[in-house]
């Protein structure tokens, strides 16, 4: 596949005048695998250290092992009884498993990636949902309980046949690896099902070929859940046909089977797995997994550069919270090979953008997707003109809309450039929708079909894509989805309480806090004491309780009687970036109001110099300025 560049509008209008189909023949994830096992056998292609020292222990598959192991998964997992409507859940940490059990059920069945941080109830939930015949998930193991877990929701899945084992023991070495049987958490297992080794499982089948032939056509080869820890999730269905999409692009122009990434990013998140893995797969680059949390892992921030140093990086894959983490930690170690470091789930606040790229030396590049796309829909060019607080071009292939619609999907108007609408999306990996099809009212455009992402949004003169809000009232927590609907129902379950409205408030680390206001019922006494509380007890999620919860008189309301959210982010904003100015000792006042392409606009009113004020608001991800300019 010949590189091309992608760098300007008219560039990707270029890349487009050329029929996908003429750029490549590829049909199926498993034939993208072999078609770069074939060129590349014996170079690198996945890392996993099980710790996070620069020096500890860490196997590496190289392209032909690679293929062979997925081979070997999907050989597997179709003779344990999965077709191609069959659901083949995992519920794992990263590992070199973990993404052989993704590309394995791709291939054999439905892949169905799981959170490992659900509770059993939304397991189960989802298991049934995808009409899982297999889960795959730990042996029992030291300091997780994600074992038990699994075997919990299996037993409230029926149809679920077949749990396979993975033991993380083959990573560690003696004297550790001897304590591991001592150390087992014992299981409590109260189901009929077929519970198999993995390793094993897998070794019985051939790794040189197929024993089963791939669906023809254009297949749902997996089911993303989206929604994040809380809630009922909602099953994103994926074909194939995105999946390659999403690796083939990024190979274009951006990923070369030179470049190493290191991705501490889960596989159950579409980020890691689409754009990051199957780049991956499309280019014969080398993918490095960080111990099983990702970011998360013990050590893993602190020993980041140094991990980076360790194995060439060149690019990086990072949300806005992991970008903030790493601020703290000096780079003292060689990270000349990277060259880029690939930030999304979040809008990465302008001041942080720019301390991160003086302080560590490496060019962010901003990019928008969504599960509902099979994941990447635009991103900053890595030559061309990146416009800081954007999200970048569509990729190639991919056409973006800004229209008003009505709630059935029918198009009411477009919007003119610069002015704000919802974003709406067409490209080959937009997905066919949710598997539960009460979702799918007024999900697409009428009449030409385009996604209504619920985000708003504006398209500039060049182009550039500008995320402004949300029609949705979802939090975005560090790159997790919170129901506000959650915080709300659990609230109004105390008995003092009249009217919740739950909100997500700005926070320079995690970008979103939840935060909730509260009206009492008429004599009331409960305090906000009491309330936290109240929430800490009955929110089963810990990241959706209140950061910040507040007692006033009357919430605002629209005629109907509902609460006027915008109001309420109008006084967080205010509220949040004026507490932040007084820590840093500037005396201001904050106006917010609605701005026609920025969305909401903090107008700040001081007589500070401009550098310490754009030092404290440039931490957040609000569009703000000074009274008067």
């Amino acid at each position: 596949m010949d590189r091309v560049m992608w760098n300007t509008a008219a560039e990707k209008a270029e890349v487009e005048a050329v029929p996908m189909a003429a750029r490549w023949q590829t049909a199926s994830v498993h034939q993208m695998l072999s078609e770069t096992a074939a060129a590349h056998p014996n170079r690198p292609a996945l890392s996993f250290q099980i710790k996070s020292g620069p020096k500890d222990q860490a196997e590496t598959l190289d392209w032909s092992a690679f293929h062979g192991r997925v081979t070997q998964a999907a050989n597997a997992f179709h003779n344990l009884g999965a077709g191609p409507d069959d659901g083949i859940a995992f519920l794992l940490p990263n590992c070199n498993e973990t993404v052989v059990t993704l590309l394995g059920g791709i291939t054999a069945g439905v892949a169905c990636p799981i959170n490992p941080l659900l509770e059993v109830e939304q397991v189960a939930s989802i298991l049934r949902e995808t009409r899982a015949k297999i889960l795959v998930t730990l042996k029992s193991f030291p300091k997780t309980d994600l074992a038990q877990k699994a075997h919990e929701a299996a037993m409230l899945c029926p149809d679920l046949e077949t749990i396979l084992e993975i033991d993380l023991k083959r990573y560690l070495s003696p004297p550790v690896s001897w304590l591991i049987p001592l150390l087992r958490p014992k299981l409590d297992i109260r189901h009929d099902k077929r519970v198999l080794d993995y390793a094993a499982a897998l070794a019985e089948q051939p790794s040189d070929r197929l024993n089963f032939v791939e669906p023809a056509g254009d297949p749902i080869s997996a089911n993303f859940h989206t929604g994040g820890t809380t809630g009922m999730p909602k099953i994103a269905q994926h074909r194939q046909s995105g999946m390659v999409y999403n690796g083939k692009i990024p190979a274009l122009d951006v990923i070369d089977k030179d470049d190493v990434l290191i991705c501490p990013l889960p596989m159950f998140h579409v980020l890691g797995a689409y754009p990051v893995l199957m780049s991956v797969l499309a280019s014969g680059a080398h993918l490095v997994l960080p111990t099983p949390a990702g970011f998360r892992g013990d050590g893993v921030m602190d020993n980041f550069w140094a991990l980076i140093e360790r194995w060439g990086v060149t690019f990086m894959v990072m949300v806005p919270t992991a970008a903030s983490a790493l601020l703290e930690r000096p780079v003292k170690h060689d990270i000349s090979s990277l060259k880029y470091a690939l930030c999304g789930s979040a809008p990465l606040p302008v001041e942080l953008f720019k301390r991160f790229e003086e302080t560590c030396g490496v060019k962010i590049l901003e990019g928008y997707g969504m599960t509902e796309a099979t994941c990447l829909v635009s991103m900053n060019p890595t030559e061309g003109e990146r416009k800081i607080g954007s999200v970048g071009l569509p990729i190639p292939y991919t056409q973006i809309r800004i229209l008003e619609c009505e709630k059935d999907g029918d198009i009411r108007r477009e919007c003119a450039v610069d002015e704000i609408g919802e974003i709406c999306i067409a490209s080959p990996g937009v997905f066919p929708g949710y598997r539960e099809e009460v979702r799918n009212f007024g999900l697409f455009s009428n009449p030409d079909g385009y996604l209504r992402t619920g985000d708003l949004g504006r398209l500039d003169e060049d182009g550039y894509l500008w995320i402004t809000g949300r029609l949705k009232d979802l939090i975005i927590r560090g790159g997790h989805n919170i129901d506000p609907g959650l915080i709300e129902e659990t609230l109004m379950g105390h008995k003092d309480v009249a009217f919740v409205g739950a909100i997500g408030q700005p926070d320079a680390v995690a970008g979103e806090l939840p935060a909730a206001y509260v009206e009492l019922r008429p004599g009331a006494s409960s305090t906000v004491a009491d309330l936290l509380d109240y929430a800490k007890e009955n929110i089963p999620e810990r990241a959706a309780v209140p950061k910040h919860l507040e007692v006033i008189d009357e919430l605002p309301k629209t005629a109907v009687g509902k609460v006027f959210k915008p109001a309420l982010r109008k006084s967080a904003i205010a509220r949040v970036l004026g507490e932040a100015l007084k820590e840093a000792g500037i005396e201001a006042g904050i106006e917010v109001r609605d701005d026609k392409t920025r969305g909401l606009v903090a107008v700040v009113a001081t007589k500070t110099d401009g550098d310490a004020l754009a030092d404290v608001m440039g931490r957040f991800a609000i569009a703000w300025e000074r009274a008067g300019a």
